[in-house]
């Protein structure tokens, strides 16, 4: 038996936001999380997105520029500076190591996504359905090539395999959208396997550990819940910014 995660004040969330973002040339330097959609930043809707799903206690990991992260959040969240952002996100993820070993449930979240806030919500509450506590979110339209990270599902319903090159034959799969919710001790699991990358194999990204994690635990530890057809992008590329643009209209508020 593992540890349930209600939907109660007691989850916290820890938001990865330390990176350059080097492939999306940002105007004026400013890191990935400050980019305005709407006249509000990623980190804002963050922010406010969580408040309203009922989460208080926020935790940003920041690095490149971390002082105008910083400025950003204000009292609404805990800053954790990762001084060594330019070396993989695996990095970031130990350095909230202590928010993964709080003995809360935790949800997990890249910054660099713009989402309808009924993502938030279904990765809440998608216990009542019968979703195991240690939840990925899975979107079956996804684009073709080696960028997106791909969530693979055998015929009987199971997630085996968590890459962007995936290595183990599976029924189908959707692209990742990078939020995830872990019950206290696969949260504590996970600060575990990631020292390990982050002693020794720093260039990493976040995802590894999580799929040791996955393809190491037992059948019905971890479920996804498949939120096809609610719109969100993560943002990478120049034109990644144009599509989070477009999407506005259509984000729920």
């Amino acid at each position: 038996m593992h540890d349930p995660l209600p939907n109660s004040p007691d989850v916290c969330t820890l938001i990865l936001a330390a990176g350059v973002g080097r492939r999306l040339a940002a105007e004026n330097g400013r890191p990935k999380c400050l980019l305005e959609f709407g006249g509000r930043s990623l980190l804002t809707r963050h922010l406010d997105i969580l408040r309203t799903s009922g989460i208080r206690d926020v935790f940003v990991v920041a690095g490149y520029e971390a002082g105008r992260v910083r400025e950003a959040v204000g009292h609404r969240a805990e800053l954790i500076v990762n001084p060594d952002y330019r070396e993989g996100s695996v990095v970031s993820l130990w350095a909230g190591r202590d928010v993964l070993r709080s003995g809360r449930p935790v949800v997990l979240m890249d910054a660099d996504v713009i989402y309808d806030a009924r993502l938030m919500m279904r990765l809440l509450a998608g216990l009542s359905a019968g979703i195991p506590a240690n939840c990925l979110l899975l979107d079956r339209e996804i684009e073709p090539g080696d960028e997106p990270v791909k969530l693979c599902v055998s015929a009987d319903g199971r997630i085996v395999d968590f890459h962007k090159r995936p290595q183990a034959a599976h029924a189908w799969h959707g692209e990742s959208v990078g939020f995830f919710r872990f019950a206290p001790d696969a949260a504590a699991e996970l600060a575990r396997r990631a020292i390990g990358y982050a002693r020794s194999r720093r260039d990493m990204e976040y995802e590894e550990p999580i799929r040791d994690m996955i393809l190491d635990s037992p059948p019905g530890r971890f479920g996804f819940e498949d939120i096809s057809g609610l719109p969100w992008t993560e943002i990478d590329f120049p034109e990644d910014v144009a599509k989070a643009r477009a999407l506005l209209p259509a984000l729920a508020a």
